[in-house]
């Protein structure tokens, strides 16, 4: 099934009691401003207001050790984790709007759905058959 995808972003997995700190240093650190997530999320996200043609930085909550992981964007979840699968990628697990995913390599990440604004339109994403 044909789809496409690309790099999405960049989530910073932080293991901390309280995001603000760390979304207050990530912002201050790389020169965006921290937008916190609607209440249901708030204490657990926060991203960072990058340009919208720049990949997403996402702060996260985790009960992991804290590391950074990146998000690939789809607009079809199933197909591109069939792709990745065949690559070698491994299903760590399956969420409601997402599916965690291990490289060859040891590696976590995300395949999730668009999350830039240019996503359907944009010359720069990979088109799999």
């Amino acid at each position: 099934m044909m789809h496409k995808s690309r790099l999405a972003g960049l989530v910073i997995d932080c293991q901390v009691e309280d995001i603000n700190p760390a979304a207050k240093f990530w912002a201050s650190a790389l020169g965006y401003p921290a937008i916190t997530s609607d209440e249901a999320w708030a204490a657990n996200y926060v991203h960072l207001a990058v340009p919208d043609a720049d990949a997403r930085i996402l702060l996260q909550k985790v009960e992991h050790l804290s590391r950074v992981h990146m998000d690939i964007e789809t607009d079809n979840i199933q197909a591109e984790v069939k792709r990745l699968e065949k690559l070698g990628a491994t299903i760590v697990k399956i969420m409601e709007r997402w599916t965690v995913m291990e490289a060859p390599t040891g590696h976590r990440f995300c395949v999730v759905n668009p999350q830039r604004p240019d996503f359907h339109e944009a010359s720069d994403v990979n088109i799999w058959e």
